[in-house]
């Protein structure tokens, strides 16, 4: 066919292959590409000798629509080839010249002429069809625009002054179309932005930088690399066709518009993507103040013209379902303030968040010297008493039940007494997390980001105690918040800031937890002088149970909140709050020195971390977690999120178990010491733990740690046996100590490992999922234990003899793998015929953990010679234990002195005992079975729908999921591992550290 005889009508597939190769000499296949108004095509060459011009790969097709301008076209091809000369770091979309060598070439069409042109194709994942959009991936968005904008400022062309409808500088057009929104409440919502709009952005248009923008960053055009590596980049941006001139800042505000859609918090989303723009290309001030009605502008402009098609096609039902997204998106921003989303931006480009907070901070400062008490007492002189209210706080504890209000104010009151303070202090910028209540955030998800950060000083006193003005000011508001656990009766106070002020005009003091009786006299506006009285501290019980304390604050901007004003803030959002309320001693003038040091942060930990403790102590997660708190199954980082822990395999009945807890405590108020001492709770311990155990194991040795307990057990069979040699299974992990090192595999064969001693053998391990013998084999366990035959028959042949077989009975290392049946009894009779002992290394497994078991070794129906404790033993209390017969302890009586000195000592042993006790009266051992056989299942259909999952393994509360690329080969999906663990950080969940692709979890016993 002709170039000539082609027609208006849609182009084929074919006729995309033959102008291919009439018009650019490229010999391709061609797949159809989705498109509005034009035909695109996909286009792949055939072969790599292909293609007339040189060049090679793959490339996009474009053949206009009738009504396309040449000038439109000559638009982007000039862009797109500035772009490739000043930004040649971005993967965009390269322009390849036909065989003419112009850029875009013109044939006739029965309407006219159509316009065709190639682009070379940028491979991609959609934003649209890439999973979660991670603060690194939108921050990368952010810096991918940055730098094309950047590279655009000298960009000009003539056709780029258009009008387009999508133009921000413009979206004033929607006004007169409102009346389409059917819905009165979805109209009131666009109007309200429309509004917003016009006050804010309007006016600020003749100041704003203008350039020419790309224009539609939205979630079908932004092109996403693969998942893995972490973190996932944007590798580009595909049609142009937006492409206008316009203020500036309308770039970042489309792409935030878009990544808002379907957010739960989208100011936080939106912030990223602002961070990372405002790194590659600077945002001004007066852009960053017109961001958020532009943002919410650009969804306005959606919604009307969805509207404007859906009168035209009412019956089209993708217009309705095209802009749900974005009338969700308007409702959720609509819940937020302008100014909120304002120094939220500011925040996230590294400024100040609130602009006037600096100014008022140094007038503050300035000034205190002149202001009053707020108090009767004079707090720059009083004794006073800080008290420790944070996550971690050793004066809170971890239970609870401890920072009960009523139960608070009788401690800090007493405490108070003891140390002759006239008042008592809670501190500023404090995270706290004994704001229980659901006011401070979700209690249906504890993982779930809650309010924790204090934003005033509490000032501990007697109820009705005066309250008075600091400062000259004007009572703003006042009310009685009756929620529980808020502010109860409050006051706001005016204050009003000299000219000099560096910009400030005015501030706000807040006063919370007063009586309302005392605020009977007060009316809004009166004046309140300064050191005049105008309240007093209100009593417990109008103040939801709290104790007798005034909350003092300071607020640069009310943000219309009036007297629901957060005192409590989230930790994601601290800059911005902590600039609304800046600290409250700069007024007060409490002497520094009355407040302990600030905690480090998490990057400070991190720094001193490594230049302080060895390097090769390991850090989990990408983002490292400081944690200080733990609370049976959950731990807390250092901001007070909550985490539900799956891996820590310490605390066996959940962290700081209370009577666990006790035990400890009340024993080591009495005594402990070393063990050259008689006591009876060694002796009531090893009775206890016996009893679990089956005969012959009667005789025990305690310690301090599951390495001193292996290496102990080895002592015992080498001292049972006269022999050295060692069999271990691969990859095993049984401790640290030098000798625990040389039969661990896991160690040895590692980085940094010194290769296999001569006396250590190392047979396959029995994992019937990747090893030789799998599943559905009977033959399976004997098959493996064959291995062990082979090599006590090789060491017999040398002329040597092997001391003991040591296995964990569940290996949790390689990968919490289930041995197949029979393989442990198979193994131990081959190992006991050669005269050589088995130990059976319980640290991880023990202690009803396993469910079905209270030992790992009963799953194989077999009992060990020596059996080693440790780990959950104490419930994170050092304490571990060697549990053998009486024949190898006489055997290790050999005259040589065996002494630990703190192992079971009276407090490790009463730890134990507690654990014991916990055990059986809360049966853990059946809500692990219970909670293990639930889990099992669901993580089973998980792996039905998802082909990544390639075992689910396991029993109780001990189980692994086994990550593979292809099911067939079981490859380990190591890098998909890594993916899975941080996102579960990310949502809340502490989860196992992990070997190959395998993902463990071990849980306290008391997880629900």
């Amino acid at each position: 066919m002709l170039l000539e005889e082609r027609v208006a009508r849609a182009t084929t597939e074919a006729e995309a292959v033959e102008l291919a190769l009439e018009l650019y000499g490229l010999a391709v296949t061609a797949q159809a590409l989705p498109g509005e108004y034009d035909d695109n095509f996909h286009l792949t060459t055939l072969d790599k000798s292909a293609g007339g011009n040189g060049e090679r790969g793959e490339f996009v097709l474009k053949v206009m629509h009738p009504a396309r301008e040449r000038a439109f076209i000559d638009m982007q091809c000039c862009a797109l080839q500035h772009l490739a000369q000043r930004a040649p770091q971005l993967r965009l979309p390269r322009v390849v010249l036909n065989r003419k060598g112009e850029t875009f070439a013109v044939f006739p069409a029965d309407s006219g002429t159509r316009l065709v042109w190639v682009l070379t194709y940028v491979p991609g994942t959609m934003l649209v069809k890439a999973r979660p959009h991670s603060s690194e991936l939108l921050r990368d968005l952010g810096r991918f625009l940055g730098e094309m904008d950047a590279a655009l400022q000298d960009f000009s062309h003539a056709d780029s002054l258009r009008e387009l409808k999508w133009d921000l500088a413009r979206a004033g057009w929607i006004g007169p179309h409102l009346h389409l929104i059917r819905d009165a409440s979805r109209r009131a919502l666009v109007e309200k932005f429309l509004g917003l709009y016009e006050a804010e952005v309007v006016p600020a248009l003749p100041n704003l930088r203008r350039s020419v923008v790309y224009g539609d960053a939205n979630d079908y055009n932004v092109l996403v690399g693969p998942p893995l590596p972490l973190p996932r980049k944007v590798v580009g941006v595909i049609d142009f066709g937006d492409l206008h001139e316009s203020v500036t800042v309308s770039e970042v505000a489309i792409a935030a518009a878009y990544v808002a859609l379907g957010k739960q918090n989208p100011l936080a989303a939106v912030a990223e993507v602002i961070s990372g723009y405002h790194g590659a290309f600077p945002l001004l001030e007066n852009e960053l103040r017109v961001l958020f009605p532009l943002i919410a502008m650009r969804l306005a402009v959606s919604v009307v013209n969805s509207a404007q098609r859906a009168s035209i096609k009412p019956d089209d039902s993708y217009v309705t379902i095209s802009e749900a997204p974005a009338w969700e998106a308007l409702e959720r921003l609509a819940k937020i303030h302008p100014r909120f989303a304002h120094y939220t931006f500011r925040e996230a480009c590294g400024l100040d968040a609130v602009p006037q907070s600096e100014a008022l901070r140094k007038w503050l400062a300035d000034n205190a010297g002149a202001a009053a008490s707020v108090l009767d007492i004079d707090l720059r002189t009083a004794c006073s008493l800080v008290f420790d209210l944070s996550v971690g706080s050793t004066f809170l504890g971890a239970d609870p039940a401890a920072a009960d209000a009523e139960v608070l104010s009788a401690r800090t009151f007493a405490d108070m007494g003891r140390a002759g303070a006239a008042v008592g202090i809670g501190r500023y910028n404090e995270a706290r997390a004994l704001y229980t209540s659901a006011l401070f955030g979700s209690s249906e998800k504890p993982t779930d980001e809650r309010r924790t950060i204090h934003l005033g000083i509490d000032l501990q006193v007697a109820p009705g105690s005066a309250v008075r003005a600091p400062l000259d000011g004007v009572v703003h508001v006042f009310a009685n918040n009756k929620a529980p656990l808020d502010y109860g009766p409050v006051v706001i106070l005016r204050h009003a800031l000299p000219n000099n002020a560096g910009g400030a005009q005015e501030f706000f003091t807040l006063y919370g937890h007063l009586s309302i009786a005392s605020l009977a006299g007060l009316r809004i506006g009166q004046r309140i002088g300064r050191g005049a009285k105008f309240a007093e501290v209100g009593a417990t019980a109008e103040n939801g149970g709290w104790a007798p304390h005034l909350h003092f604050q300071i607020i640069t901007d009310l943000l219309e909140y009036g007297t629901d004003f957060p005192g409590v803030a989230r930790a994601s959002e601290r800059g911005v709050w902590t600039s609304l309320s800046p600290d409250p001693n700069l007024l007060l003038g409490i002497p520094a020195e009355r407040f302990p040091p600030p905690q480090n942060n998490v990057e400070e930990t991190l720094r001193a971390r490594g230049s302080l403790l060895g390097k090769n102590l390991s850090v989990s997660y990408r983002r490292p977690l400081k944690i200080v708190r733990g609370w049976m199954q959950y731990l807390y980082d250092d901001t007070g999120r909550a985490y539900l822990d799956v891996y820590n395999n310490v605390p066996l009945v959940g962290h700081s178990h209370p009577r666990v807890v006790r035990a400890a405590q009340e024993q080591l108020a009495l005594l402990n010491t070393n063990t050259r001492y008689l006591h009876d709770n060694a002796i009531c311990y090893a009775q206890r733990l016996t009893e679990l155990m089956p005969a012959p194991l009667r005789v025990c040795y305690f310690v301090n740690s599951g390495s001193e307990a292996n290496e102990l057990a080895l002592r015992m069979a080498r001292a049972h046996t006269g022999r050295e040699d060692v069999i271990v299974l691969e990859h095993a992990y049984h401790g640290h100590t030098n000798t625990l090192i040389d039969i661990s595999p896991y160690k040895f064969n590692g980085p940094g490992g010194r290769g296999r001693k001569p006396w250590v053998h190392v047979a396959p391990i029995a994992d019937d999922y990747r090893g030789p013998y799998r599943r559905g084999d009977a033959q399976a366990g004997e098959k493996y234990a064959a291995h062990v035959g082979e090599i006590l028959d090789r060491v017999r042949a040398e002329g040597r003899g092997v001391a003991a077989f040591i296995a964990e009975t569940l290996p949790s290392v390689a990968g919490q793998i289930v041995f197949p049946p029979n393989y442990l009894a198979e193994v131990y009779r081959r190992v006991r015929a050669t005269g050589a002992v088995c130990i059976s290394d319980e640290v991880q497994v023990g202690f009803g953990r396993l469910g079905s078991h209270f030992w790992g070794f009963e799953t194989q129906g077999v009992v060990p010679d020596i059996v080693v404790l440790g780990k959950p033993i104490g419930n994170a209390f050092p304490l571990a234990g060697v549990v053998t017969t009486k024949e190898i302890a006489d055997s290790f009586a050999n005259g040589m002195e065996f002494f630990s000195t703190f192992g079971g000592n009276p407090v490790a042993c009463a730890a134990g005992l507690a654990v014991l006790d916990v055990v059986r009266d809360e049966a853990l051992q059946d809500r692990a079975l219970r909670v293990g056989k639930y889990w099992m299942t669901e993580l089973k259909k998980l792996q039905e729908c998802n082909r990544l999952v390639g075992d689910v393994r396991g029993s109780g509360l001990f189980l692994g999921i086994d990550l593979v690329r292809d099911r067939e080969t079981r490859e380990p999906a190591t890098e998909q591992a890594d993916y899975v663990v941080n996102r579960l950080r990310e949502c809340g969940i502490r989860r196992t550290s992990r070997r190959g692709g395998s993902c463990c979890a071990e849980t306290p016993a008391c997880s629900p």
